[in-house]
């Protein structure tokens, strides 16, 4: 492996990374930082999160800059926590680099402070699509003298809706600029960003597209929809030290996750849209210094979170598409750290579980949700633990204990012993007062169609009313009482719609939208029998909960082709 000081870096730059104590560059930064340094052509770099791409393109762009010169380079982002990020480790490898300025600029932050600090001048501006768009608005950002672009997680910027901002920014630049973009997935979008901005880009891929990291291994647990949550402290309680993310679909179902977890005592914070950007600060500070161990989060939300050491990510629902599970995955395992990467799935989804396997080339492996006396011991022995490794031959002052060791010595050894861990493990032992196994039966389970618990509902709504999959969603998300309902099987007709429901809601959701409206339309609805052959084929079940679903035009909301980006798998909406 080629080392830091073979590649003919400047000696300031060299400085900073020796301070870092970088020795050898990660894979991407091996081929990129050379290719950077030698040619001005456009760069497409394949690479997964977390492989070191700031350094891939901040080492030798810093290793170029002029440092009496205008902006010459702009780093575009998809959050403020990234661009925070990437302007931090930019810092860090031009702490040794004389007069060399570093200005980030985001939403959420006064903009009047980020003006001022481009009007003082800077070399190298590193922002948020929208924000930078804006500074442009304004004349304030000016990017004609720029000679490198970087389009950072370019897949997730275009996945958060920012492509009219990156037109707009993009045709402000000058032609002469060499751009580089990084993305962990190559969608169309992408390729359309550069086919329409780039010339003759060259194309460098770190491992296989979409492939997790070497490090992370992955399980997962079967379980009911009602035994979920259950299912989910008892997982957490299973791995004491626990340092990671729990992913969730929608906001309403992370706010709800957090809020059930906190008052079961678990130290949790939730992080989602709808909590304002200074509330997102002081969360993501706490979860830094580790005043809480884990972050129940929306994919939005995580996006651009960039913290190397956690220990698992879980996956309280499967996420809708594929590609996202790797994306959620990659958060652990980072900077040659092991991570472990959990997914909570019901027994229909177990199939999608087959799909994930052949899309990371990997084994997810099964795993029994623990039984009660498990967890108990696995609590115990790891405060077993801890007490043996505490060192008492310091500065301990033996006058403190004479009084305990004398009144103690009254009990018995053995009571003694019972005594503290009965006190020591109170809260965990009324908390898991049921010791049923919830691990459901996944022996007679396939990919498709309803259980025995299912009833077929037939409503007078169908594609020529603009119904679907999404409106369905919406009809039941809009009673509070309905949420966490199973949807099963829904099949999306021309003039009416049969989807399955869990058995005990179904009276609820009959007598709640019988004689509703839909966009003017008086809703007739019954339990049916019936079954068609057009059914949406989105993977299987799903839960209601507020969520996401989708139905991007009629071909997909029919079932007409067997992929689609509403439901797949059982999970909150």
């Amino acid at each position: 492996m080629t080392e830091f000081k073979e590649m003919g870096l400047k000696p300031d730059i060299m400085a900073s990374l020796n301070e870092l104590e970088f020795v050898e560059p990660s894979a991407v930064q091996a081929k990129c930082i050379p290719f950077i340094l030698k040619h001005k052509k456009d760069l497409i770099a394949l690479a997964q999160t977390g492989t070191g791409k700031t350094g891939a393109f901040g080492i030798p762009i810093l290793n170029q800059i002029n440092s009496r010169g205008d902006l010459q380079a702009i780093i575009l982002c998809p959050t403020r926590e990234l661009c925070i990020q990437i302007s931090q480790d930019m810092k860090k490898f031009a702490k040794h680099s004389k007069h060399v300025d570093i200005t980030p600029v985001y939403g959420g932050e006064r903009i009047d402070i980020q003006i001022k600090a481009l009007r003082r001048g800077t070399h190298i501006v590193v922002g948020t699509p929208g924000r930078v768009h804006d500074l442009i608005r304004r004349n304030v950002l000016k990017l004609q003298t720029i000679e490198w672009l970087v389009l950072d997680e370019a897949d997730e910027m275009l996945d958060m809706g920012f492509k009219d901002d990156l037109d707009a920014i993009l045709e402000q630049t000058p032609k002469g600029r060499q751009t580089l973009l990084f993305s962990a997935t190559i969608s169309r979008s992408v390729y359309s960003i550069a086919k329409n901005y780039m010339s003759k880009a060259e194309e460098i891929s770190i491992g296989e597209n979409n492939i997790g990291a070497d490090n992370v291994t992955h399980e997962y647990y079967v379980v009911g929809a009602r035994d979920r949550f259950e299912a989910l402290k008892r997982i957490l309680d299973n791995i004491p030290g626990i340092y990671g993310l729990l992913f969730c679909r929608t906001r309403i179902e992370t706010q709800d996750v957090a809020e059930k977890l906190k008052r079961a005592g678990y130290d949790t914070e939730a992080l989602h849209g709808d909590i304002s950007q200074n509330i997102r600060s002081k969360i993501m500070d706490g979860f830094k210094k580790k005043k809480s161990g884990l972050l129940v989060a929306t994919d939005v939300a995580a996006r651009g979170i960039d913290i190397t050491n956690l220990t698992h990510v879980i996956n309280y629902n499967l996420p809708d598409q594929m590609n996202s599970y790797t994306h959620r995955s990659g958060r652990t395992g980072r900077a040659s750290k092991s991570g472990i990467a959990i997914s909570i799935v019901s027994p229909r989804e177990v199939g999608r579980i087959k799909g994930l396997e052949r899309l990371l080339n990997k084994k997810i492996e099964y795993k029994k949700v623990p039984t009660v006396d498990e967890i108990h011991m696995k609590q115990i022995n790891n405060y077993l633990e801890e007490i043996e490794g505490i060192d008492i031959s310091g500065d301990v002052d033996e006058k403190y204990f004479v009084e305990v060791i004398k009144r103690l010595n009254k009990i018995n050894k053995d009571d003694l012993i019972k005594l503290f861990i009965t006190h020591k493990f109170a809260d965990l032992i009324t908390e898991h007062k049921s010791g049923r196994d919830i691990n459901a039966d996944i022996r007679n389970t396939t990919s498709r169609g309803d259980n025995g618990n299912m009833v077929r509902l037939m409503i007078s709504l169908g594609r020529r009313d603009g119904f679907n999959i999404k409106e369905l969603f919406g009809l039941i998300n809009s009673n509070k009482n309905l949420k966490g309902v199973e949807i099963g099987r829904i099949s999306l007709l021309h003039d009416h719609s049969i989807f399955s429901v869990d058995s005990d809601y179904a009276d609820k959701i009959l007598k709640f939208l019988a004689g509703s409206n839909f966009k003017g339309a008086s809703i007739d609805i019954k339990a049916t029998t019936r079954k068609d052959t057009s059914s949406y084929r989105g993977g299987g079940r799903g839960r209601s909960g507020g969520g996401r679903a989708r139905s991007k035009n009629r071909k997909q909301a029919s079932g007409s082709r067997g992929r689609s980006r509403g439901r797949s798998g059982r999970g909150r909406w």
